[in-house]
């Protein structure tokens, strides 16, 4: 024990440290060596793993992208093995520790991606939380027949299957989102679930001045009225024709559906012939009374509020303008000069020399100039044939279709 100078004991006395030994030296020496060789892997794992995020992916297989549907439900572990098998990943390992670590593995989305090509980890899980999907589009435009909207979807390939062609007038005029591999009947269906919805939605509004009795012979009439002009202004005043003409019992009169008796809702591509006006179809309102057995076309909502709801006129003929829409006449006499003017149009663009031109409405004289008397159209490629004066055509029996009853 060592002791101070006034005699106290300070403290036992030390000697000098013990030498390590040589054992001791080398675990130390391990020890340090692991932890440097474990940061170099770290290091090189944290590269690698940088590199493998934010560096670019494999390139498509073929075109710009790669389009990749990932089903509803699946978890992590099945879109990354989608996403390798399309050759978006190289691995599905890291591709699941980068959606760990980012958080991204609960926001992955469901649908239809395309992939750019050489995308990153990053990217891919960007495009995968954010949900750009790829969105189809395919629209039935107002006046189409029910065969030219099997057209439209068998033209797009990523729908399946094959569908008859519905009844005409059965299917709603509108833009629809369909997914790849979706079942062209069952957009058909979804169009007719949106036809009779709009239609009734439509039929609780009907108004005093309508003449149809049943939600059909609506759509029968409204299909007319779409075909005869594309004009969305003019489709009251049409509908207000045919709804006068209806009450007085004349025919309707309509050229769009001598075309439907004929071509089934193609397009017939020329002008209509005399003998075509002659010919019974079971669709020609030239010859039959009342309406036809069935609509001639899909109309849309706006045809059919304008039969539903016709504005109070006293017109009964409409011919086309030249210049895309329609003039109307009151009176046989009046449309007859429309008719002349119109023809005189047809003339000047076809360059042929001017034709008779009557100055004002004239009285009938018999024949009627709006019937071709012979089997070419007119050039210009419209529609030869015009309403014609009252009992110009040979009638025949009533259509399945009776006329409505006149309110």
């Amino acid at each position: 024990m060592l002791r101070g100078s006034d005699g106290r004991i300070r403290g036992p006395i030390r000697g000098p440290s013990p030498a390590r030994g040589p054992k001791q030296a080398g675990t130390m020496a391990a020890i340090v060596s692991a932890s440097a060789t474990f940061s170099v892997f770290l290091v090189a794992a944290l590269i690698a793993g940088w590199v493998i995020y934010f560096g670019p992916g494999p390139a498509a297989r073929a075109g710009e992208a790669t389009v990749v549907t990932i089903p509803s439900g699946a978890g992590v572990a099945a879109i990354a093995a989608r996403l390798k098998t399309a050759g978006v990943i190289r691995s599905t390992d890291l591709f699941k520790a980068s959606a760990a670590v980012t958080g991204a593995a609960t926001k992955l989305r469901a649908g239809e991606y395309e992939v750019p090509s050489g995308a990153s980890v990053k990217d891919v899980l960007a495009l995968l939380t954010d949900g750009r999907v790829v969105r189809h589009f395919v629209t039935i435009p107002e006046g189409w027949s029910s065969a030219q909207a099997v057209d439209i979807l068998m033209k797009e390939d990523i729908l399946t299957g094959t569908v008859e062609v519905p009844e005409e007038g059965s299917l709603w005029p509108e833009t629809y989102e369909v997914t790849r591999g979706e079942s062209r009947a069952s957009v058909i269906a979804r169009m007719q679930r949106a036809q009779q919805d709009g239609l009734a939605e439509l039929w609780a509004r009907r108004g005093p001045t309508s003449v149809v009795r049943t939600p059909d012979e609506a759509v029968i009439l409204a299909s007319i009225v779409e075909k005869e002009t594309g004009i969305a202004a003019e489709r009251p005043q049409v509908a207000a024709v045919f709804s006068n003409r209806i009450r007085q019992g004349m025919r309707l009169e309509s050229d769009p559906t001598i075309v439907y008796g004929i071509t089934k809702g193609r397009p017939l591509g020329r002008g209509i012939r005399q003998s075509e006006l002659a010919a019974d179809t079971g669709y020609n309102t030239y010859l039959i009374d009342g309406l036809p057995p069935t609509a001639i076309a899909n109309p849309g909502r706006e045809a059919i509020a304008a039969v539903l709801n016709p504005p109070r006129s006293e017109y009964l003929f409409f011919v086309a303008d030249g210049t895309g829409g329609h003039v109307f006449a009151r009176t046989y006499e009046e449309h007859r000069f429309n008719v002349a003017r119109w023809r005189e149009i047809e003339r000047r663009k076809a360059g042929l020399p001017p034709g008779p031109m009557p100055d004002a409405p004239a009285v009938l004289t018999g024949e009627d100039p709006a019937v071709i008397a012979g089997e070419a159209p007119l050039p210009g490629g419209q529609a030869v044939i015009t309403m014609q004066a009252p009992g110009t055509l040979t009638p025949r029996a009533p259509s399945a279709t009776p006329a409505p009853v006149a309110q």
